[in-house]
């Protein structure tokens, strides 16, 4: 078992995180998050750390990789497999169970697999040269990238899309950089719900965090300096609501565009698990309807943890 590790995903919105702290907690564990945005202080509910769940009896149960970057940096999946990879160390050295938790297959799959992918450097030029185009010359980028090569491509948000033209045209001219892994012998448990449900979860939730003060979240972070701009690099929540406050859009307009965003996003997430399905990868499927109770009771039996 000094290799294991137990991962939890899937899509957004199906109780990843309170099934991982609940099963960490039984089974003397800590956590690895696999997000790419938790990783900074001061931004947590457009992010959704629901640290709340990390506390399980009134015991907190110990996670890495959240909290770790001050507002306005930047991360990069390089970085990532790199913290990833000494938090890993770090648990197992103390003799606890890692259990990776996290909805983004890229990050999931780089953890698992090292993405050697991502130790392609960031080209500042080209960068500064697509941060001047629109979501669809973006597009027309990606399109242009070798099938082949797209295919491996997450490019399901307009950053992730700059970084995929960034890999594609690295590859022009270098070959591709190898990675040592850690040895692991993952286990890789995915939640899913009917669709409907998924939609239905995300909005109450939308609403939800609008209600505990995301909009006021994303004030406080303009009130620190963050650019606007830079803001929006952070996602949808932080995309619409930054041009909210600029009176771009309207409340409404902006809480439309955030669920019919967020829906797209959980779409994107499943074909990306189906994607790693195809590759090999072995996804348990959960029923997310399910308790966590329900849900950790089944993964003990199931695979005697």
């Amino acid at each position: 078992m000094s290799d294991s590790l137990v991962v939890i995903t899937g899509p957004t919105a199906v109780g990843k995180t309170k099934l991982a702290a609940l099963f960490a907690s039984r089974n003397n564990g800590e956590i690895i998050s696999a997000d790419s945005r938790q990783v900074y202080k001061d931004m947590d509910i457009g992010t959704g750390k629901d640290l709340e769940d990390y506390v399980v009896e009134g015991k907190q149960v110990p996670y890495h990789l959240i909290d770790i970057l001050e507002a306005g940096d930047k991360y990069f999946i390089n970085q990532y497999y790199k913290d990833y990879v000494s938090a890993l160390e770090d648990i197992r050295s103390r003799g606890k169970l890692p259990v990776l938790c996290g909805g983004s297959g890229l990050y999931i799959e780089t953890a698992l697999s090292g993405n050697p992918w991502s130790a392609i450097p960031v080209n500042e030029t080209l960068r500064e040269e697509l941060e001047q185009l629109s979501e669809r010359d973006l597009l027309r980028r990606v399109e242009q990238i070798p099938q082949n090569l797209l295919k491996q491509i997450d490019i399901s948000t307009t950053k992730r899309m700059k970084r995929g033209i960034e890999i594609a045209e690295y590859l022009k001219t270098n070959p591709e950089p190898q990675r040592e892994l850690p040895k692991v012998s993952a286990t890789i448990f995915a939640l899913h719900l009917d669709r409907e449900l998924v939609k239905k979860r995300i909005y109450e939730r939308l609403i939800v965090r609008l209600e505990e003060g995301m909009i006021e979240e994303v004030e406080r972070l303009m009130q620190k300096g963050i650019s606007t701009e830079d803001l929006k690099w952070y996602g949808l929540e932080y995309r619409w609501i930054t041009s909210y406050l600029l009176g771009e859009v309207n409340k409404e307009e902006m809480i439309d565009r955030l669920n019919i965003g967020i829906r797209q996003f959980a779409k994107r997430q499943m074909t990306w698990f189906r994607r790693m399905e195809k590759q090999g990868y072995v996804l348990n499927w959960l029923d997310a309807s399910k308790s966590s109770k329900e849900l950790v009771m089944e993964i003990e039996k199931e695979f005697d943890f």
